[in-house]
């Protein structure tokens, strides 16, 4: 039920907005009774902190196999598909996610667990531009990671369909020189 709930607060941070969250709202669209939220959060900060901790669950593992590639290209087209992916098939995800980014501008507990999730998008893509032979894979991968959440950003509150390859090839050719 735990999950349950914090799944349906995912949907309302990510179709609604961050005004839609309270506890009463996250049980009637996880259709558990009245109090049930409340009971596994019982502050709104515990909340924001369970749902952070819950899309870092959620994204990670699929991360895990988006970066295994063994040219430029292959990590270009990679990070491509997580772009795509996130904006798409995990858009509300990844709204959420967004939506949390700026609660946590002004919440530090809050930015600590959003931090953890980035610092491990890029332990994935360091060893990438290491064995693609990167001066500076550290920050390559800072960089490169940068520039997709700036692209996910833009998709998701401009809805721009620009293709992010010539941008993620510039970054990643960069970081490769």
């Amino acid at each position: 039920m735990r999950d349950r709930a914090l799944d349906a607060a995912i949907d309302l941070l990510g179709t609604e907005g961050l005004r839609s969250l309270t506890h009463g709202r996250v049980d009637e669209r996880a259709g558990l009774a009245r109090g049930s939220t409340s009971n596994y959060f019982r502050t709104r900060d515990a909340l924001l902190a369970g749902v952070a901790q819950r899309i870092l669950e959620r994204e990670l593992p699929e991360v895990g196999t988006a970066f295994a590639p063994a040219s430029a290209d292959e990590l270009v087209d990679a990070v491509a598909a997580l772009v795509h992916h996130t904006t798409t098939t995990q858009r509300t995800l990844t709204t959420a996610r967004l939506v949390l980014f700026m609660e946590a501008s002004h919440d530090p507990a809050l930015r600590d667990t959003l931090s953890s999730g980035r610092r491990a998008m890029e332990a994935q893509v360091v060893p990438v531009l290491a064995r693609l032979g990167a001066a500076d894979p550290v920050t390559g991968a800072a960089a490169l990671m940068a520039c997709a959440e700036g692209l996910i950003l833009h998709r998701v509150a401009r809805g721009d369909e620009t293709d992010p390859r010539p941008a993620l090839e510039l970054v990643t050719r960069a970081a490769l020189a």
